[in-house]
């Protein structure tokens, strides 16, 4: 016997039960509009005027030092920020410290870049502070750090192009290859203004993530798409569904298809975020699921939402669709009269 969700899909599918996203596309476009304004909106807020201030890049991005404490002395457990933020801040009056618990003994500061003496200076009392002689200190450039961010700025931008390429010769359209790169970079824009919003650290994991749900997301719009092309080409001029009918049908049939992939792809990465964060303390782990989760997130939403609305709006003010258009709406009204 057929439970409730697999009745869901099956109406779905046949279009007994349709959810109208084309029909009600403006809706679509002003949620998705206003998404994308405030994550454009929110670093400017957060930076005082200065979009890239408002984000939190991580040391390998703004360049500065780092020291890793390991091994605290167990009458400094649960490990105390303060003591770490105190011991910088009598060396270097004033200076920007970034603190960090990692796992169950040990912490990670960093602060912009000091000298040697400083350094040695902020070691000692980090040892004296949580009583272990396990301090590591380590600098990076700002130089080095503006070559991550180049590195980081290409690579996606060599992704949208070989993407836009893609979609362009597997659809043969131009049209829904660029619904397909809007939606994507729909997805990214959130993605990043939640990060804006949160506060939460960039790092190159974090990058990463951000390559790999562009990667998700292409994967789940070239699916949908390809059941679009195949409902649309099989209008003829006989039919009575419009061509945003068809797209809608397309949208409903991969529907539940959609949901599950993006179910099945969200638990284990909230799972990885939960065992990095909360029980390792693994920072690279937590900052690539965090990006994997909400960009898991939004592109699951996104396609039917706003990818396939967006193509039915370009391709139906061609002439020929909506002339079409036109006859399948006379031959409803015809056969219900």
């Amino acid at each position: 016997m057929a439970g409730p969700f697999q009745r869901l899909g099956n109406d779905l599918y046949t279009g007994e039960r349709s959810v109208d996203f084309v029909g009600r596309r403006r809706i679509w476009f002003l949620i998705a509009g206003v998404l994308m304004a405030l994550s454009i909106a929110v670093p400017f807020i957060r930076g005082g005027g200065d979009f890239l201030a408002g984000f939190n890049f991580g040391i390998e991005f703004r360049g500065g030092s780092q020291f890793l404490v390991s091994e605290v002395a167990e009458e400094h457990l649960p490990v105390d920020t303060s003591l770490a933020e105190q011991a910088v801040q009598e060396v270097v009056p004033g200076a920007v410290v970034h603190v960090t618990v990692v796992g169950d003994d040990g912490v990670r500061v960093q602060t912009d870049q000091l000298t040697d003496p400083q350094t040695s200076s902020i070691t000692t009392k980090l040892q004296d502070a949580y009583g272990t002689e396990s301090v590591s200190s380590s600098f990076i450039g700002a130089t080095w750090g503006a070559d991550i961010t180049s590195s980081a700025l290409r690579a996606l931008g060599v992704f949208v192009l070989l993407a836009l390429v893609f979609m362009a010769l597997y659809f043969r359209t131009w049209k829904m290859s660029i619904a397909a790169i809007l939606k994507l970079l729909h997805d990214l824009i959130v993605t990043v203004g939640i990060y804006a919003a949160t506060g939460w650290e960039i790092t190159p994991a974090a990058v990463i993530g951000f390559l790999t749900i562009l990667g998700y997301s292409l994967y789940d719009t070239v699916v949908v798409f390809d059941k679009i092309r195949e409902n649309t080409a099989e209008l003829g001029d006989e039919s009575n569904r419009t061509f945003g009918e068809a797209v809608n049908l397309a949208v409903n049939q991969t529907l539940i298809r959609s949901i599950n992939t993006g179910v099945v792809a969200a638990l284990p990465v909230a799972a990885i975020l939960f065992i990095g964060a909360f029980v390792l303390g693994a920072d690279t782990l937590r900052d690539i699921s965090l990006a994997l989760l909400v960009g898991t997130v939004a592109g699951t939403y996104s396609t039917p939402a706003f990818g396939a609305p967006l193509y039915a709006t370009f391709r139906e003010r061609e002439p020929e669709i909506a002339k079409r258009d036109k006859r399948a709406l006379q031959l409803r009204a015809k056969a219900a009269a």
